[in-house]
């Protein structure tokens, strides 16, 4: 007998694992893996921000906040839009209007120029904002 014989008369076939439809799956959870971290950016900023790095910084509510963006080349974002200057003192007023009591959230660069960041402070402050606040992440515990 050339092997093992089956109650038909037939033979019985070796199990064959296929390895490629598992790479498909593994990959397909990888790349939802990546796009679902990559959404959870909790700030309503621009991407590719660097934040500056504070010993004090306090958890915000985003409710009723816009985030201004300062790049490190000097443009500005109102939330994830670039916008003008121009642009940015009318969306300040609009802003204003629909909102009295509304919050002016800074995300700047580390590497932008201070003069950019203290231009959106100025003009937020001469639009009558009150609630001003400037986006940072926390310093670790070791690098202090």
């Amino acid at each position: 007998m050339a092997g093992p014989s089956l109650a038909g008369g037939g033979t019985r076939k070796k199990a064959r694992i296929e390895i490629i439809p598992l790479i498909d799956v593994i990959f397909f959870l990888l790349a939802t893996f990546v796009l679902f971290t990559l959404s959870l950016n909790k700030s309503n900023g621009v991407a590719g921000i660097n934040l500056p790095m504070s010993e004090t910084g306090e958890n915000r509510d985003p409710a009723g906040t816009v985030t201004i963006s300062v790049t490190d080349a000097g443009t500005i974002a109102w939330n994830k839009d670039y916008i003008s200057l121009a642009e940015f003192i009318d969306r300040l007023k609009t802003y204003k209007a629909a909102e009295p009591d509304g919050r002016i959230l800074i995300n700047g660069d580390e590497g932008a120029l201070f003069n950019a960041a203290l231009y959106v402070f100025d003009e937020a402050r001469k639009s009558g904002f009150q609630k001003i606040f400037i986006e940072t992440k926390v310093r670790p515990a070791s690098a202090r």
